[in-house]
């Protein structure tokens, strides 16, 4: 699988977090990414960082909530399991780099990636 398949795969997961909230809010959303972040829903798997930010300050600490959903969501679709070694959590943005970096070697298996904090 390509990265163009990752791409899709994450653009399908956020679709679905956001859809947690319901359909004319995910639009709403949507509209408010595009509008106000300049963040087109096609340019959200090359710009995540954007993206999260762009979450954070329409949420608050809410986008926590919509962050884990999107990865509950992205781990379903991609079988990863993703272990992480160390003193700090995963922040969204590194959560989907890490699976970003490991889908085209994993091929939709169930891998386990295992990673240090202090790499």
């Amino acid at each position: 699988m390509s990265k163009t398949d990752f791409e899709k795969l994450l653009v399908e997961a956020i679709d679905e977090g956001l859809s947690a909230l319901g359909d004319s809010s995910k639009q709403a959303i949507y509209y408010h990414l595009e509008e106000s972040f300049r963040i087109k829903k096609n340019e959200i798997p090359v710009r995540v960082e954007a993206f999260a930010t762009a979450i954070e300050k329409l949420f608050g600490l809410g986008a926590n909530f919509l962050e884990i959903i999107i990865m509950k969501r992205l781990h379903e679709k991609t079988g990863q399991n993703i272990e992480w070694q160390g003193s700090k959590n995963l922040t969204f943005v590194e959560y989907v780099d890490v699976v970003k970096q490991s889908f085209p070697q994993s091929k939709g298996k169930n891998t386990e990636i295992t990673f240090d904090a202090n790499e």
